[in-house]
């Protein structure tokens, strides 16, 4: 070995080989079957009854326009593309107090994990002493973004086994022992990955324990108009908080709804005390913003524009949003219908109680682990599948099964 071998290399010989993101090494394992049967449950992303991938027609027209006019590829400002910016607040906020008298500062973000990133990162600036509390389980990449911000996470319980629902009590329980000042993250609506959101009475009570306590809410919306095919009802949460005076923050999405998956387009909000305060909050999120990408790319913005700036656009996207939304919540029912069909032992009622893309099945680590190696079929660990892989050609083989499976689980037990 030469002497600058000797003296420049090993710098990272200590680094840590880290186990690969459990979401897509399942849809890795999936691309190399070759099965004809297999089935994909894993990835969050809508498909068709086909299975395959959904560009809305909506984007498509819009997209045309775009090319036809010929927009520049210059710079956006670090916060983003105004109009957007506004646009999405008046879609997440609607009518309400804090956006008439200019007290929503925001950013547009690389797609909803970028909302999260930026907003993490306020946090720390604003509140470094704060605890996050998460639900129990989240979101997996939940963890990695507050991490990064070096923001110290708890966790309240959310998910209740012996209901597969809401564990409504110890939420509240565990969100009466948050300190002062601590931060909660909620996800407004189609909670990923359980899809067990609170009702409106529950979400009155989260509210009140966070007032009570003077606690910080955190929205993640992922999923507004695609969780029921309601956009004012998939907002009603954060609208709730908003109306009650909260100052808070927002992670929002045009991923699912719009189906703008590689796009990475989402907004990053906060709710503020007065218009001065707003002022001060911005320039925050655009110096975090700067240091972490100096601005956003602008075609995902541009089509989202184009789309809510116009009532024609708007109301065909609302359509076509709906049309994915109704496919999911039909191949709730099919799937349910079919294990019931089969007498498959278990309660099978929450795959239609719960809502949104994903469902939560309360199938254990071992079961999924035989559903990939003997059937084919592909899903995290955790149990949850991705509903938008459930179609009318695959849903016999996916319920016999799981049939199968719990059966021979059942008999061992």
């Amino acid at each position: 070995m030469s002497f600058y071998q000797e003296s420049l290399s090993n710098f990272f010989c200590d680094v840590p080989e880290l186990p690969p993101d459990v979401v897509f090494i399942t849809k890795t394992l999936y691309d190399n079957d070759n099965c004809p049967q297999k089935v994909d449950l894993g990835i969050g992303a809508y498909r068709d009854n086909n299975g395959k991938p959904v560009v809305l027609e909506i984007v498509r027209k819009v997209e045309k326009e775009i090319a036809l006019e010929g927009l520049s590829k210059e710079y956006l400002e670090i916060s983003g593309d105004p109009t957007f910016v506004k646009n999405a607040e008046k879609l997440l906020y609607g009518d309400c107090r804090p956006l008439e008298e200019g007290r929503i500062a925001g950013v547009q973000s690389l797609s909803g994990t970028g909302a999260l990133r930026v907003l993490s990162a306020f946090t720390k600036t604003a509140l470094p002493n704060a605890t996050v509390w998460v639900s129990d389980p989240t979101w997996a990449n939940h963890f990695s973004i507050l991490a990064h911000s070096n923001l110290k996470v708890a966790k309240y319980r959310y998910w209740n086994p012996d209901t597969c629902g809401l564990h409504i009590h110890g939420l509240l329980d565990d969100l009466k022992n948050a300190q002062e000042r601590d931060v909660v993250l909620l996800h407004a609506c189609a909670h990923n990955p359980t899809g067990v959101d609170p009702n409106l009475e529950q979400w009155e009570e989260i509210a009140n324990v966070c007032a009570e306590k003077k606690l910080l809410p955190f929205f993640d919306i992922a999923y507004q108009g695609f969780a029921s095919g309601d956009l004012d009802k998939d907002a009603a949460a954060v609208r709730l908080f908003v109306n009650k005076g909260f100052e808070l923050l927002c992670a929002q999405s045009f991923a699912k709804n719009f189906g703008l998956y590689s796009e990475r387009i989402g907004c990053a909000s906060i709710i503020c005390d007065s218009p001065n305060v707003k002022k001060a909050v911005q320039t925050q999120l655009n110096l975090i913003a700067r240091a972490m990408y100096s601005n956003p790319p602008s075609h995902g913005s541009f089509i989202v524009d184009k789309i809510l700036s116009n009532n024609n656009n708007k109301q065909q996207w609302i359509v076509e949003m709906k049309e994915m939304s109704s496919r999911i919540m039909k191949m709730r029912s099919l799937l349910r219908s079919k294990l019931e069909e089969l007498k498959t032992p278990g309660t099978w009622s929450h795959i239609t109680d719960q809502i949104g893309m994903f469902c939560y099945t309360g199938l254990s680590s071992d079961q999924c682990e035989t559903l990939m190696n003997n059937h084919h079929i592909y899903l995290l660990k955790s149990g949850r599948i991705s509903m938008a892989g459930v179609n009318t050609n695959n849903v016999d083989y996916i319920a016999q099964a799981f049939d199968e499976v719990v059966r021979k689980t059942t008999k061992h037990q």
